[in-house]
Order: structure tokens, then C-alpha cells, then sequence
């Protein structure tokens, strides 16, 4: 009886001690579960207290973010890539015009169209409208704006604002702007994506061509770039970004320039690259000029051998990213048909915009064609 007793006294202390070990650890979990930050039903992860911007700011953010609005050039261009744009509750003023050369505005334009504008933007200027702002009461504000754009008005709406910036394609701060995004919006898994299709396309066209002696490339050059409006022959581009991404000889590059510029037309015919890439967006100013000069049109090798063809014009409120990318693979048949010889470029031109766009890009390339502005052989003379 007494050893009865011992035991049942052991398994009774037994009991206590799990059930207090059990209750402990319940109230550690629902006290971690307490202080946690709270995040949206969407966010991959739990939202942070603040985030570093692009230019170093540290921005304290609310427990949750449900809405934005983006502002300056190309922050919602990024938002569409990280598919956060159900979260946009408000829109500068030129997305309620429909741009077929605007990606990201063309295929979501239904809904942009009746938002609010919140903003100026576009050729006009980064101008906010605070009350507008104030109004929709986004969570967040996403901008592509200076530091001091951004630390203003922030101070008159009270309302966090996160920079965000891009130049070109393949660049590093977009990288890190789409990590932003991510974790604003709880799209980290999706701008992740985003950004490693960027990197092996930036991977894959470097490595077709990086190998090849300058000898042995052809020269090229690109014109009637649009670049505060359009241009003919003589707008062209140094250090062009499609070039740069496939190694090609671009003649315009021994300006020791980068960027947009004017060209005197005599020292195109100087140069006369082997291949020219025009803008078909421009080219009633191209054919315009070739009634006056058919003499010069005519004295270019690139003109006579029937190698002219289409560049999609890719700036547009800055750069359409999936259309550069599209640009590259195009130049890349063309001036390398060997190392490119695999390429469909209307599948590849599909795949592009899908992959950053999501599956609504899947006509996008046909619209674009349709529109006359799709990749293929020019002639100037029409």
C-alpha cells in the first residue's frame, strides 16, 4: 500500500510538471504572437517596422499596408511588375489615357481609369497633389522622387513615402526598389521572380555575345530615338541600352557620349554602319526627310543591303524594362543571327512580357504589331 502510494504520488508530480511546462510555452507563444508585427492577409511575410529607400531614408510604416499610390516615373510601372496594382487606390493624371506604348498602363488601364489622380507626373514634373493624397489616405506612398521631393511631402501629408528609382534596363537600384516594393506590398515572392528572369536575360544575352572579336561584329546604329519628342535619322542614342546588353558595335559610342543626342546627319554617312534600327513610331519624319535627301538615304550600306529594321521605342514616362529586353533579343537575330539562331522572337517577345507582366501581357506583342509597331525589316521609301 505504501509503495502505492509513492507511485501514485511521482506520476501526480509527473502530471503537474508537464501540464506546467504545456501552459508556459502557450503563454510564451501567445505573448510572441502579441507583439508581432501585423501584416496584411496577402503579405508573404510580416511587415517590418521601417524600411531603408533608395536613398538611405528610414521610413516607419504602419502595422498594416492595404493601399498605395505611386508617384513620378516608372514607380508604377514596378508596382504592375510586382502585380500589386489591386493595391493602387489612386493614379497620376496620364494613366487615365490609354498608351499602347506603355505597358504596364495599356494592359491595366481598367483599372487606373476611374482613380483618383493624385498627381501631375509625365513631362509635366513631379507636382503631388497633397489634398487629393490627404483624400484617398493610402497606407503608403510609392515614389519615384528626389530625397528632398520625397521628405516634403511626407511632411505635409503626414503619410509615409518610400523612394523607389530605375535607369535603363539590368539596373542594380531597380533590384533593390522591387525588393522595397516587395516588402511594402507583401509581393517578395513575386519580385523575387521578377528579378532573377532580369538577371539571367541580362546572363544570357552577354553570354551569346561576349565572346566575339569587334572584328568580326558588324556596325550599327540606332535612329529616330524619341527624346523630348520624336526625331528622325539624326536622334540617336550612345551607349544605347540594347547594345550594351549584346555587345554590339555601336557606332555612335565613339562620341565618348551617353545617352540621347542629335547627330549631324553627315557624319552618319562618315560612319555608315552596316545596321540601322529606327523607331517606328517616327518614321513619317524619317520618310519626310528621305523625299528632300533621297541622295543620302541612298549612299548608306545600310540602306542599299536592305538592313534597316524596327527598334520598339522603349522610353516612355522612362523605361519599359520588357520592351528593352525584347529590343535586345530583336538587335541580337539581327546582328548576331548565329549565336541567336534559336530565337523566335515573337515567342520570345511573349515570354518577355509575360514573365513581367503577368499572364494579361500574353497579346501584348500582337497589339503592338497591330499597331505597326512590332519588330521587322523597314523600308524607308513607304
Amino acid at each position: 500500500m505504501k509503495h502505492t502510494r509513492v507511485k501514485l504520488t511521482v506520476f501526480t508530480l509527473a502530471v503537474a510538471i508537464i501540464l506546467a511546462m504545456v501552459l508556459t510555452a502557450c503563454g510564451s507563444e501567445a505573448g510572441t504572437q502579441t507583439n508581432a508585427p501585423v501584416s496584411s492577409s496577402t503579405s508573404d511575410s510580416t511587415l517590418p517596422a521601417s524600411v531603408t529607400d533608395v536613398y538611405g531614408r528610414t521610413v516607419e510604416l504602419p502595422e498594416e499596408i492595404n493601399s498605395t499610390v505611386c508617384l513620378g516615373a516608372g514607380a508604377l510601372r514596378m508596382v504592375c511588375y510586382a502585380q500589386g496594382e489591386d493595391k493602387v487606390i489612386g493614379v497620376e493624371e496620364a494613366e487615365h489615357e490609354q498608351t499602347l506604348a506603355k505597358a504596364y498602363n495599356y494592359l491595366n488601364y481598367d483599372k487606373f481609369k476611374d482613380l483618383p489622380i493624385v498627381g501631375q507626373g509625365g513631362s509635366g514634373g513631379n507636382t503631388p497633389y497633397e489634398e487629393e493624397i490627404i483624400k484617398v489616405n493610402p497606407d503608403v506612398i510609392i515614389a519615384a522622387y528626389t530625397q528632398q521631393e520625397a521628405d516634403k511631402l511626407q511632411a505635409k501629408t503626414g503619410i509615409p513615402v518610400v523612394c523607389v528609382a530605375y535607369d535603363g534596363i539590368f539596373d542594380p537600384t531597380m533590384d533593390q526598389s522591387l525588393e522595397l516594393i516587395g516588402t511594402l506590398l507583401g509581393k517578395q515572392e513575386r519580385c523575387k521572380e521578377v528579378i532573377d528572369y532580369m538577371q539571367t536575360a541580362k546572363q544570357d544575352l552577354n553570354n551569346r555575345t561576349k565572346d566575339i572579336p569587334d572584328n568580326q561584329k558588324p556596325t550599327v546604329f540606332s535612329g529616330a530615338v524619341s527624346f523630348r519628342g520624336g526625331h528622325g535619322i539624326e536622334g540617336t542614342y550612345a551607349q544605347f541600352p540594347p547594345f550594351v546588353a549584346i555587345n554590339a558595335k555601336n557606332v555612335v559610342d565613339e562620341t565618348g557620349k551617353d545617352g540621347s543626342l542629335i547627330i549631324d546627319k553627315e557624319k552618319i554617312l562618315t560612319w555608315n554602319p552596316d545596321i540601322i534600327f529606327l523607331d517606328p513610331n517616327n518614321m513619317q519624319l524619317v520618310r519626310d526627310d528621305y523625299k528632300d535627301n533621297p541622295d543620302f538615304y541612298h549612299s548608306l550600306k545600310a540602306v542599299q543591303d536592305g538592313k534597316v529594321y524596327t527598334q520598339i521605342a522603349y522610353n516612355w514616362y522612362t523605361t519599359n524594362v520588357e520592351v528593352a529586353i525584347a529590343d535586345a533579343y530583336y538587335a541580337g537575330t539581327i546582328i548576331y543571327p548565329e549565336q541567336f539562331k534559336d530565337v523566335n522572337i515573337v515567342e520570345k517577345a511573349n515570354e518577355i512580357f509575360v514573365h513581367m507582366l503577368g499572364d494579361e501581357a500574353e497579346h501584348y506583342y500582337q497589339d503592338l504589331v497591330d499597331g505597326q509597331l512590332g519588330f521587322g525589316e523597314l523600308n524607308i521609301e513607304e
